[in-house]
């Protein structure tokens, strides 16, 4: 077997993609940024706005609308309630990532396996997973940008299709602009380009000055048309968007500088691997392409040092990190199938033995701990954690008796398959933690409006994924720039945010108040830490008073 995924690389990478971000899409509830794009690609359907783009029949310029046409594509054929279709955009460009970052690595070290290791350590990296498995911009943003990298790492190396290299990357880091803005620019293009310039050097320009002309011209239109539409029909609404947006990177989620100095432990499966490959004073040696490595690691800090640089800081801003960083590990886990036979010294075992024997013995005790932590909640789950736990007590049963005989080529793909597993067999287990009593659909406030002929409005701003649930724009009474726009209606239902009685006595002083019902979208009880208060609404009558 794995013999065959050596000499195979891409059907590899193909079959891991498929086990890892395609199956189980329909799983979790979505999040509050899926909740934002979903909810525009609705729209998108139901309202025409492809251009100007909204969310909830308001402005939503804060992104580009590039992500969301796919998912409002595939919504369009499958079912815009479908969020399994949604979702698979983002699966798909993934898998272009993976191949991207296949090919790349084969051109930096000639090295198939190598470069199989890379992809595939960047397949299983956690932030990875979550991006390729949400429908949301950052996954098309850097994949994009990693295909523009591609090309343009041909053009400043090879000699022939020097326009062609030119055109396509420029294409890539367009649609990467597209996609999610200047992001993947700042934090994959320009440490790409800071670590090409150090190791690489900058040669041969003089006959390349026209074509890298074209290159910037594309980046420039296909980057520029967009924001430059919405300016000229919606200039008010785009400059008070793009100043929120601006004053919130400035003012909103700010940390130290140091905040991102773990980002090695987001690479999850990763995380040990991921800081020895980082210590170059020890690798330098040891690496089979130390040109190569010089440049993967450069890329890395440059990304890491870049993004500390930004005020807001969130975790998974780190998701362009994993990219170059997943490129630094496999240098050394590619000197550990080469070379951990024949090593010696403590320092150099015990963290191996650690890391991939620490998923090992998970994999051997998850019948007992997963069941004595899911047993009341196994119920119609049944199936599935006996899947899971054959298949990880098998998994990790080999990983162990892999690491004594010191086959870490064995170790390596057997923790490929142990992230496989947990995907195919253990995803569904989510499901045992929707044990939220209280959950109440929005969806069913249609019915009720049918029944009682009362409009129903909206105060305040619900989030993102009340609207989603929701199913259908709401009628708006507060309205952006401080507005308000009052419904002419005597009788009326009015939605507001969680405990909000006091907002809405000030907003309708004549009218006479009926609290009816609180609808819930968290999937966790009042108890849990995951019960989010803004993941709630309440539902009044609302009568005027002769």
């Amino acid at each position: 077997m794995i013999q065959l995924t050596q000499k195979y690389p891409k059907i590899t990478i193909l079959i891991v993609a498929l086990f890892v971000f395609m199956l189980h899409l329909d799983v979790l509830y979505a999040n509050i940024m899926e909740a934002r794009n979903f909810v525009t690609a609705r729209e998108m359907l139901s309202d025409g706005n492809w251009l100007l783009t909204t969310m909830d029949g308001l402005p939503r310029y804060e992104k580009p609308p590039l992500p969301t046409w796919f998912a409002a594509i595939f919504g369009s054929v499958f079912g815009i309630e479908n969020i399994a279709a949604l979702r698979f955009p983002s699966a798909l460009i993934t898998v272009v990532l993976l191949f991207f970052m296949y090919t790349l690595s084969r051109k930096l070290t000639n090295h198939k396996l190598q470069s199989l290791i890379t992809a595939l350590i960047l397949a299983t990296s956690f932030y990875i997973i979550f991006a390729g498995r949400n429908g949301t911009w950052d996954i098309f943003a850097h994949s994009f940008m990693l295909g523009g990298i591609y090309y343009l790492y041909q053009f400043f190396e090879t000699e022939k299709q020097i326009y062609k290299n030119a055109i396509f990357a420029g294409v890539f880091v367009g649609l990467s602009f597209m996609s999610k803005g200047p992001v993947s620019h700042f934090a994959l293009l320009l440490p790409f380009l800071i670590a090409y310039g150090v190791i690489y050097r900058f040669k041969g320009f003089k006959s390349r000055w026209l074509p890298l002309v074209l290159l910037l011209f594309i980046t420039i239109v296909l980057s520029g048309w967009w924001a430059y539409y919405i300016y000229l029909l919606d200039s008010d609404d785009a400059t008070r968007i793009a100043l929120k947006e601006t004053d919130s990177w400035k003012h909103r989620n700010v940390k130290p500088f140091y905040y991102y100095w773990s980002f090695f432990t987001q690479s999850g499966l990763w995380t040990i691997p991921a800081f020895i490959s980082l210590l170059y004073p020890y690798l330098k040696s040891k690496v089979s392409n130390l040109k190569a490595y010089q440049f993967a690691i450069i890329w890395t800090f440059a990304s890491v040092i870049l993004l500390s640089f930004i005020p807001e800081k969130k975790s998974r801003y780190l998701l362009p990190v994993l990219i170059p960083l997943a490129f630094t590990i496999s240098f050394y886990i590619n000197y550990l199938f080469n070379h951990f036979k024949s090593l010696k010294s403590r320092w150099e075992t015990v963290p191996v033995y650690f890391n991939f024997g620490l998923i090992g013995v998970i994999g051997i005790s998850f019948p007992i701990v997963g069941y004595i932590f899911l047993k009341e909640r196994l119920d119609g789950y049944y199936l599935y954690f006996i899947c899971t736990s054959i298949s990880l007590v098998l998994i990790g049963g080999y990983i162990i008796k892999s690491l004594i005989k010191k086959e870490i080529s064995r170790v390596f793909f057997s923790s490929i398959f142990f992230i496989m597993a947990i995907i195919t067999f253990g995803f569904p287990l989510a499901n045992t933690f929707l044990d939220n009593p209280t959950r109440k659909s929005l969806t069913l406030i249609e019915e009720e409006e049918q029944i009682t002929g009362r409009k129903v409005y909206n105060l305040n701003g619900l989030a993102p994924e009340l609207i989603w649930d929701y199913g259908k724009t709401t009628t708006h009474i507060k309205l952006p720039g401080g507005k308000t726009k009052l419904p002419t209606e005597k009788s009326f239902g009015v939605l507001t945010r969680f405990n909000d009685l006091g907002h809405l006595k000030s907003t309708f002083p004549n009218h006479e108040i009926i609290f009816k019902d609180r609808y819930d979208y968290n999937v966790a009880d009042s108890t849990k830490r995951g019960n989010k208060s803004r993941l709630k609404a309440d539902y009044y009558w609302l009568d005027k008073k002769e």
